[in-house]
């Protein structure tokens, strides 16, 4: 069954809203190999685009997807990097302003200690991308695309949040489908209060919605907390979406269709080089089957073998997949451990 229904007469197939940023992970390439240790340790870093939804507009577009991005950046060579970076892989940047101010985009230092422990370090003061405004939302734009999304950091602070809550109304009068990419990231927010009014704002109004459980719990925290996947699935679909899908990490993920069917997979075993990575390749391999009308149960696998090669990656765009690796990835897993190897 489809669930979408996307107007093909539209030039954009996906327009992404939100977070671009710098990624320096400790250089992991055939010149130079930084083995897993602690931050303080590592002397070689690479760099690498980073920022949730910029990776999945990398990834979308490596599977064919006319791609749009609408953000700020920084008015400076890091600005210039990323814009750059977009535009040679075919990524409409005529969305992306400069900041007037200073603004810098944020950068992130990688440390990996083991393939089971990795994390982030931070430098987000005086930020670009939350500087999007209402002014930068171009109506004609949203009204070119088959689907807008929003990402949820974006609603962390104004004037971005007023900017995405106009791009997805504009959405919504235009009848481009809206995709919620959740996307919490604990340093943008003052407080939990916070992230439940902004994002149920987006999330009522969502075609789609993907998240995290914690993620979903913070979105519900002021309707109904305590919800189970079912419960919110069902809470969601009430609204708007036809989709829902939950993750729970190493445990899989589950889609939930507006019909009361539920799709579930598990992650494809890989020996990992970071914690983190993974769902924005999950969601380019999960929302291109949605444009080519997959069933969601391949829509899921092809999701999850992505985010399978992600998290084996030492980067979280360069190394975004084709179809053709990602189909390859998935014959090599299954004649290793079996064709039921993801199935749930």
């Amino acid at each position: 069954m489809k669930y979408i229904e996307f107007d093909s007469s539209r030039p954009f197939d996906l327009v992404l809203l939100g977070r671009v940023a710098i990624d320096f992970n400790p250089a992991y390439n055939d010149q130079v190999k930084e083995e897993f240790k602690p931050l303080k340790d590592v002397h070689v870093f690479e760099k690498f685009v980073g920022g949730s939804p910029a990776n999945i507009a990398v990834g979308v577009n490596k599977h064919g997807l006319k791609t749009g991005f609408i953000g700020r950046v920084s008015d400076d060579q890091f600005g210039d990097f990323v814009t750059e970076y977009f535009a040679v892989r075919g990524i409409d940047v005529s969305q992306i302003t400069r900041c007037v101010n200073g603004e810098k985009l944020g950068l992130t230092f990688t440390e990996m200690l083991s393939p089971k422990e990795s994390s982030i370090l931070m430098y987000r003061n005086c930020i670009a991308d939350l500087q999007l405004s209402v002014e930068d939302i171009n109506e004609d734009y949203i009204k070119n695309t088959k689907a807008l999304l929003i990402s949820g950091t974006s609603l962390a602070e104004s004037p971005s949040r007023e900017a995405a809550i106009k791009a997805a109304m504009l959405a919504k009068k235009n009848g481009t489908k809206l995709i919620f990419d959740i996307d919490y990231r604990a340093y943008n927010w003052k407080n939990d209060d916070e992230i439940s009014v902004y994002y149920s704002i987006i999330a009522k109004e969502a075609d789609i919605i993907m998240g995290s459980r914690e993620e979903f719990d913070l979105t519900e925290k002021l309707i109904r907390p305590g919800m189970t996947d079912e419960e919110s699935a069902a809470y969601w679909q009430s609204k708007n979406a036809k989709i829902v899908v939950i993750k729970h990490g190493m445990k899989g993920s589950t889609a939930y269709t507006c019909d009361g069917q539920k799709f579930s997979i598990k992650p494809f075993p890989v020996v990992a080089r970071k914690g983190f990575g993974g769902g924005d390749g999950y969601a380019a391999g999960f929302l291109f089957g949605l444009f080519n009308g997959w069933e969601i149960s391949d829509c899921l696998e092809f999701g999850s073998a992505e985010a399978s090669m992600m998290v084996r990656s030492n980067n979280c765009s360069d190394d975004l997949p084709t179809e053709a690796e990602v189909r390859a990835f998935i014959a090599e897993e299954k004649e290793l451990y079996g064709e039921m190897i993801a199935k749930v």
